[in-house]
């Protein structure tokens, strides 16, 4: 009987170790998020940002790595250019306009400072006719935005999405 205990004993502190270990190599591993934008809300764009600060904020306090991309889809495309995009479903309109340079700020810092990986779906890009020369600096082209958070989710990112 003693062996037996012994032995469960022995089992429960492996398997207690193995545990601390895999969730001291997550933590070590850092985070990995993928936010998705394809709704034309200035406001609701804002606070896709303000979390985005923070969760890099959170993950920087707790010294970990933060892979952050935020991909852009649809009527995201507003958020990426100066462009008006007039004639288009994501014309801009006078919620967006009035908030453009802030919003168009706080995304080059969140590329320029924060790390953050910024994408646009291509084939909503071409869709308009919307030169990518016109495109914000930073923001890398992906052929498809909703595969592109489909194989980073493949990859382990977690996906956000702000409501």
């Amino acid at each position: 009987m003693k062996q037996i205990i012994r032995n469960v004993f022995s089992t429960l502190l492996v398997v207690s170790f193995a545990l601390a270990s895999f969730s001291t190599q997550a933590a070590d591993d850092g985070a990995k998020v993928v936010y998705h934008v394809d709704f034309k809300d200035p406001t609701r764009y804002s606070a896709t940002l303000t979390s985005i600060n923070n969760i890099m904020n959170y993950y920087q306090s707790e010294l970990m790595e933060a892979d952050v991309h935020l991909v852009f889809v649809g009527y995201g495309l507003r958020f990426t250019t100066d462009d008006d995009l007039k004639g288009t479903p994501y014309e801009a309109d006078k919620a967006l306009l009035d908030r453009r340079a802030e919003l168009k700020g706080r995304l080059d810092a969140l590329i320029n400072v924060r790390g953050v990986k910024v994408e646009l779906c291509d084939k909503t890009r071409d869709e308009v006719g919307l030169p990518q020369s016109k495109v914000y600096k930073g923001i890398k082209f992906v052929p498809s935005g909703v595969a592109e958070i489909a194989i980073l989710q493949s990859e382990g990112y977690s996906y956000l999405k702000i409501q």
